[in-house]
């Protein structure tokens, strides 16, 4: 089966436009995630959001949306490292989201028109215009996995041999929709989430875009591979995750299965830990139905907030640059462990020597991913 190399990548956020602005960030404990005032709330929220004025790369010929700026300005920069041609019938691009541009239908009548406008498959095509792919891109929308899943499905098309490059980008903006539906969960936090801590009370949510670029080629790899990844299902509920975290070691198992690996080869997890009760309590069961209690876990949704469609994506690329710098990120907001197991949440960060780390991601509906990234 062909290697799967990450050759390029990038983070479009409110941290930075490239991927070593978002990691310099971390590394000074600067979080994006701030107190909000406006339209999209009565009362103040906390949430990962850009400024109006942040610089947005605009086209004389298209009335780009703000989602389909972000993955533009996302993809530009990381086809600047990769050398692909996105004109090569064996290149493939793949969008993830969740929303992509419901934001829309807060400001405009809707007709078939706006139908048409919000519709992921004109978006794909913009952007695939845009660069000038020759391939129908692939869209990939299942809730919070979305990111990770595109990863996913983009080792699996190459490993098939059906393509030997494939561009995985993803974004998703906050709307007023966004906001108030998760808040009438009872999900959002009222400041700083605080994964896997003992005082969590829900969510940040956050806007960003990420791109990695894969490729069977390793002639421009910068060393990591994808060398596995799994999926599954809860079947549980349409919002609240397993009980047993069981259907996500699932996913671990799986992954680490057809990777040959054991729990003593994984370095770390970067877990979706979106600091809300029922999620971190299911995540810290299946990390520790996996047998990985001792190994170093952090969540980076106190830096970002929750970027929804493009949270898989973001967090796969800090994973991969963190196993370039041998370097654990601290999990921002923990400070008092809150889940029933002993897991290893990384309160510091740790520079040490790091070869193999697992990325987790869970969404409404039961879903589940896991992918597994390796020197």
């Amino acid at each position: 089966m062909k290697d799967v190399f990450i050759i390029a990548d990038n983070i479009f956020s409110p941290l930075g436009s490239t991927t070593k602005e978002n990691f310099d960030a971390l590394l000074h404990d600067i979080s994006a995630v701030k107190e909000h005032h406006n339209a999209f709330a009565d009362e103040p929220y906390y949430a990962a959001l850009f400024n109006n004025d942040f610089s947005l790369p605009a086209s004389p010929e298209k009335n780009y949306t703000k989602f389909e700026k972000l993955i533009i300005a996302s993809v530009d920069e990381a086809l600047k490292q990769s050398g692909i041609n996105v004109k090569d019938d064996k290149t493939l691009l793949i969008i993830s989201t969740t929303k992509g541009n419901i934001s829309l239908l807060e400001s405009e009548v809707y007709d078939e028109q706006l139908q048409k406008k919000i519709a992921l498959h004109t978006s794909a095509k913009l952007i695939t215009a845009h660069f000038g792919f020759i391939n129908q891109p692939l869209i990939i929308s299942n809730a919070c996995i979305s990111g990770s899943l595109a990863i996913i499905t983009g080792m699996r098309v190459i490993q098939s041999g059906k393509y030997d490059n494939v561009v995985v980008t993803g974004a998703d903006i906050i709307t007023k929709f966004i906001l108030s539906g998760f808040k009438s969960f009872q999900a959002l936090s009222n400041g700083l989430c605080k994964p896997f801590d003992a005082d969590r009370n829900g969510i940040n949510l956050g806007e960003a875009a990420a791109t990695v670029v894969l490729s069977s080629n390793r002639k421009n790899a910068d060393g990591i591979k994808v060398i596995s990844g799994a999926v599954s299902n809860d079947a549980n509920h349409i919002s609240g995750p397993s009980r047993t975290g069981n259907e996500l070691y699932q996913c671990i198992a799986a992954a680490m299965d057809d990777a040959r690996l054991s729990k003593e080869n994984i370095d770390f997890i970067s877990a979706h830990g979106t600091a809300t009760i029922y999620n971190d309590e299911m995540e810290a069961k299946a990390i520790a139905l996996a047998g990985l209690t001792s190994q170093p876990v952090n969540s980076l949704k106190a830096f970002y907030g929750h970027t929804l469609g493009a949270a898989g994506l973001v967090e796969s690329v800090i994973s991969i640059e963190s196993l370039q710098q041998n370097t654990i990120l601290p999990t921002k907001g923990f400070e008092v462990h809150g889940v029933s197991q002993p897991i290893n949440v990384c309160k510091q960060i740790i520079h040490k020597q790091i070869n193999t780390c697992i990325k987790t991601a869970s969404g409404f509906g039961g879903c589940n991913a896991a992918i597994i990234f390796s020197k």
